[in-house]
C-alpha cells in the first residue's frame, strides 16, 4: 500500500503496480481495484485537503502526472474517443518487449508495436469543464484557505508576474510561500490517442508558457459568463460516464496531464501529426482547435474519482446530489434569521416586508418537478426601486456576499440585443457554444431592469427576453441546436429589480416602500456594509441561507386538511380574487417561512403568518389599469 505522499505525487505508480500484478492474475480486476483504492483514500476530508487544486494553484506550479482536484462545471460533452488501454513496445537495440498500461495517459512510450496482438483498445468520454459559473470570491478564498496541499518550490525556475496562469488580478504574493515551477520529467507510458515523439525519445519538460495571456485571448475558453477567469480542463472519464450530466457541478480528482506533445498537436499547421493521432484525420481544423487546445492553457485531467456536488458552499459539509436534503436544522437558525432580517431591512431603506420576502427568495429551491411544473421556485420582482443605479448595484453586492454563486445582468437595450443568453450548438467546431443562462444549480441571477431605457428590441433581444421569461416560469432553458431546440431544466433563483412593474413574469411581485428618505443616497448605501472583522457574522448568514435551502419539509395530513378548509373559506369571501394560483403561492410562502425558521413541517402559526404576509404584499399592488370607459380590462 502506497503512503499518502506517494499516491498523491505519483498516482501512476499505483496504477502501474496494480496493472503489473494483474499480468499474473487474469481475474484480478485491477481496474476496479484502482478505482476503489483512490475512492477509499479520498473518503476523508483531511485526505482531500492534501490534494492540490486547479482552482487555487496556477497550472505551471503543479507537478505533471500528480493527483490534483478540480471544482468544476460540465459545460460540454465531447464525442467518445478510443485509446490503447494496453500496448507493447519494442526496444530498438535489444528488441525486448514490454507491455504497458495506456489508461490515464495521453501520450505513449516510444517504440509502440501497433501490430502486436497484445494491443487492446477501449473507449473513454471527454467532458469540457470550466470553473463553476459566477462562483463568488469569498467561496474561492475559503476553499483555498482550507487546503493543506504543499508544492515543493523548484530552484531552477521562478515564474515572472506575466506568467501567472489565470488569477492575473491578484495581489503580488510572497515568493517565500508561493510554490514555484516544477520541472518534473514525464513518467509512465503514453497512449497513441494524442501521440507525438521526439528524436531521442527523451522526456520533455513542461514549461510555463511565456505568452499564455496572448494564447488565452486567441483561444475561446467558452466560459458561460463574461469576464470569468480560471482554468478550463478536458476531463477524461473511464467509468460510469453516463451517470454525469451536462451543467452538473463536480469535484474531480484525477491525474494531471500537460504533456508538451499535446501542445505540439494543437500547433500543428501542416497536418503532419494526423498520422500520429488517428482521430485527428477525422476532424476538421476547427474541431481540432476546440477539442485539442494547448495543454498549457487547457490541461487534461484523467478522472480517478469524482463527487457530484449538491452545493459549493465551503462552510457546509460536502454533500453529493443524492444526499442534499438536510433533516436536522441547527438550533440557532431562528436567531440568525432575525439578524439577517434586520440587516436586509436596513439595506432596503427600512422596508421590513421587502426584507422578509428577500429572505424567502434566497432560501427558495426547486425541490421537485411535477410534469412541467417546477415545485419550490420563488422568483421575486422587487419594483419601486430608486432610480439611482447605485441602489440596485449595491443590493446585488450584498447578495453576492451571501450566496456561493451569482451573476448581475443589466437589462439595457444593448445587452438584450447583443448578449448570447442561450447556448447554441456549433456544428462547425462540434461543440456547445455557451450562453449566459448556462448556470449551475442554485445560482442567484440578479436582473436589473432599472437599466432598461426606451428603445427597440430587435429579434435577438426578443429571443433573450423570452428566454428569461421561460427561465423564470418553467426553470428551463431551450438550447439552440439550429434545427430544433433541446430543453434543459435548471434551478436558478431570479431576482428582478425594477422601477415599475417588470416586463418579465415572476412568482411574487412586491413594491418597495422606503421608510427612510436619505438626503444623500450614495452616502447611505456606502455605509451599508459589514467590516472585515465581522466576517464571522457574514459566515453565519452564508451558512444559514444554504442550510435553509436544503432543509427537508413535509405537511401533515392534519395541516393539509386545515389548509384546504381555509382556502374554501377564502374563495367564499372573495371568489373574484382568489384562485388556485394564489393557493400555490401561499403554500410556497408557507414552506419557505418554515424553512427560514428551521422548521421541517408546516405549523398552524406559520400558515397564518403566510396568509398575513401575503395580504400585506397584495395591499401594495398597484390597482389594475382602467379602460377609457372606466371599466377594468
Amino acid at each position: 500500500m502506497a503512503s499518502a505522499p506517494d499516491w498523491i505525487s505519483n498516482p501512476l505508480g499505483v496504477v502501474d503496480g496494480m496493472f503489473a500484478a494483474s499480468q499474473s492474475d487474469l481475474n484480478s480486476g485491477w481496474e476496479a481495484k484502482v478505482s476503489e483504492f483512490f475512492k477509499d483514500h479520498l473518503k476523508e476530508e483531511d485526505s482531500r485537503a492534501l490534494v492540490s487544486s486547479l482552482n487555487d494553484v496556477p497550472l505551471h506550479y503543479l507537478k505533471p502526472n500528480s493527483l490534483v482536484k478540480f471544482r468544476c462545471f460540465i459545460q460540454d460533452m465531447f464525442d467518445p474517443e478510443f485509446f490503447m488501454s494496453e500496448y507493447e513496445t519494442v526496444h530498438p537495440a535489444t528488441t525486448a518487449r514490454v507491455l504497458h498500461c495506456g489508461k490515464y495517459l495521453d501520450v505513449t512510450e516510444c517504440g509502440v508495436d501497433f501490430q502486436s496482438k497484445k494491443t487492446a483498445t477501449a473507449e473513454r468520454q471527454t467532458f469540457y469543464c470550466v470553473p463553476i459559473p459566477g462562483e463568488n470570491t469569498w467561496v474561492k478564498e475559503s476553499y483555498a484557505a482550507s487546503s493543506r496541499a504543499r508544492v515543493v518550490p523548484s530552484t531552477s525556475y521562478v515564474p515572472t508576474r506575466q506568467k501567472r496562469s489565470y488569477e492575473d488580478d491578484e495581489d503580488t504574493e510572497d515568493m517565500d510561500t508561493q510554490p514555484q515551477k516544477q520541472r518534473e520529467p514525464q513518467s509512465g507510458p503514453q497512449s497513441p490517442t494524442e501521440q507525438h515523439g521526439n528524436g531521442d525519445c527523451k522526456r520533455q519538460e513542461t514549461e510555463a508558457p511565456s505568452s499564455q495571456a496572448a494564447s488565452a485571448s486567441r483561444l475561446d475558453l467558452n466560459f458561460p459568463l463574461p469576464g470569468e477567469k480560471g482554468p478550463s480542463c478536458l476531463v477524461k472519464v473511464y467509468e460510469d460516464g453516463d451517470s454525469f450530466k451536462l451543467n452538473e457541478m463536480l469535484e474531480v480528482f484525477g491525474i494531471l496531464s500537460v504533456s508538451p506533445a499535446l501542445s505540439a498537436l494543437a500547433d500543428d499547421k501542416d497536418g503532419s501529426s494526423s498520422s500520429l493521432d488517428p482521430s485527428a484525420s477525422m476532424e476538421t481544423a476547427e474541431e481540432q482547435r476546440v477539442h485539442r487546445p494547448p495543454a498549457s492553457l487547457v490541461p487534461r485531467l484523467h478522472m480517478l474519482h469524482a463527487r457530484p456536488l449538491a452545493h459549493n458552499n465551503p462552510l457546509l459539509p460536502p454533500a453529493t446530489t443524492g444526499d442534499d436534503a438536510c433533516s436536522s436544522p441547527p438550533a440557532e437558525m431562528a436567531a440568525v434569521r432575525a439578524e439577517l432580517l434586520s440587516y436586509f431591512t436596513h439595506i432596503l431603506l427600512g422596508d421590513g416586508l421587502a426584507a422578509e420576502y428577500l429572505v424567502l427568495h434566497l432560501v427558495s429551491n426547486v425541490y421537485a418537478r411535477r410534469d412541467v411544473l417546477p415545485l419550490g421556485k420563488f422568483s421575486l420582482n422587487l419594483s419601486g426601486c430608486p432610480a439611482a443605479a447605485s441602489f440596485t448595484r449595491r443590493l446585488y453586492q450584498i447578495v453576492q456576499q451571501l450566496v456561493p454563486s451569482s451573476f448581475y445582468l443589466a437589462m439595457s437595450l444593448q445587452n438584450m440585443n447583443q448578449m448570447h443568453l442561450v447556448p447554441k450548438k456549433d456544428y462547425v467546431a462540434n461543440r456547445l457554444a455557451s450562453g449566459t443562462l448556462q448556470l449551475a444549480r442554485n445560482t442567484s441571477l440578479f436582473l436589473d431592469e432599472t437599466q432598461l431605457e426606451q428603445g427597440h428590441l430587435d429579434a435577438a433581444g426578443v429571443r433573450n427576453v423570452t428566454a428569461l421569461g421561460n427561465l423564470i416560469l418553467w426553470q428551463k432553458v431551450d438550447y439552440d441546436f439550429n434545427y430544433h431546440q433541446m430543453e434543459f431544466p435548471c434551478n436558478v433563483n431570479v431576482l428582478v429589480a425594477s422601477e415599475g412593474r417588470s416586463l418579465l413574469p415572476s412568482d411574487c411581485r412586491l413594491r418597495l416602500q422606503p421608510q427612510v428618505s436619505p438626503a444623500h443616497m450614495e452616502e447611505y448605501l456606502s455605509s451599508i456594509h459589514l467590516h472585515p472583522q465581522a466576517s464571522s457574522q457574514l459566515n453565519k448568514f452564508r451558512t444559514y441561507l444554504s442550510t435553509a435551502r436544503r432543509l427537508d419539509y413535509a405537511i401533515s395530513d392534519e395541516m393539509t386538511k386545515a389548509v384546504e378548509e381555509d382556502f374554501v373559506d377564502m374563495r367564499k369571501d372573495d371568489p373574484e380574487n382568489v384562485s388556485a394560483e394564489d393557493l400555490h403561492r401561499l403554500l410556497v410562502v408557507a414552506r419557505l417561512l418554515s424553512a427560514s425558521q428551521g422548521q421541517t413541517s408546516l405549523s398552524r402559526d406559520v400558515w397564518l403568518r403566510a396568509r398575513h404576509t401575503d395580504a400585506l404584499r397584495r395591499s401594495r399592488m398597484e390597482p389594475p389599469p382602467q379602460r377609457v370607459d372606466g371599466n377594468e380590462p
